[in-house]
């Protein structure tokens, strides 16, 4: 069985330590470079630190957060807002333009896509799993097909080629998903298989 080497106890400083590897200049400034590094590699990065770093929330807070947090779905809306506000073609530009937007793309992708669809995840009903999954695909084939047909580069601060090779990426990666979660249907109990009940119905993470 893989071993996450995120969940151990004391672990936390390197979930931070990667996260601030991410905002550095550098390594920052060289996945910004290409429109597809960004999309697709920068900004699922901050969403999955987001849905680790939910393992060393204060356990008081972690009670709060589940209390108003209604079959999941409270959070999992949050989320999902989030995310359709950096997968437009404006958020990405005024990132690269305005430090502000920058920090808010840092800060808002891990506290509000990340953590919320990690806290709410498993207090889903199979049919919200299954909607969360459709959303997915269906945003990826709308954006892959809209960076694929622009005649026009529909953000500024990259050119036509990258735009067109990040919709074809885009809509391959809807595509592996469609096949895969079809798999699943199939073979493997559906993309939503229910979790063992929790007594409370609550998600206990360890430290």
């Amino acid at each position: 069985m893989a071993v996450n080497p995120f969940s151990g106890p004391g672990r936390g400083w390197m979930l931070a330590a990667v996260y601030l590897l991410l905002a550095a200049p550098p390594l920052r400034g060289w996945l910004e470079a290409g429109m597809v590094s960004h999309m697709l590699v920068q900004l699922p990065l901050l969403v999955g630190i987001g849905a680790l770093a939910v393992r060393w929330l204060p356990p008081r807070l972690h009670d709060r957060l589940d209390r108003c947090n209604a079959a999941g779905l409270p959070l999992t809306l949050l989320a999902l807002f989030a995310a359709a506000f950096w997968m437009l073609p404006r958020s990405l530009d005024a990132a690269l333009n305005a430090p502000l937007m920058e920090l808010a793309k840092f800060l808002s992708l891990p506290l509000l896509v990340g953590m919320p669809l990690a806290l709410s995840w498993r207090r889903l009903p199979l049919i919200g799993r299954g909607f969360l999954w459709s959303n997915l695909i269906s945003m990826l084939v709308v954006l892959g097909w809209l960076y694929s047909a622009a005649p026009v580069r529909v953000c500024t601060n990259y050119l036509v080629d990258q735009q067109q090779l990040l919709g074809r990426s885009l809509l391959l990666l809807a595509l592996g998903l469609a096949l895969w979660l079809a798999g699943r249907v199939l073979f493997g109990g559906g993309p939503g298989h229910a979790a063992p009940r929790r007594a409370a119905g609550r998600i206990r993470w360890s430290r």
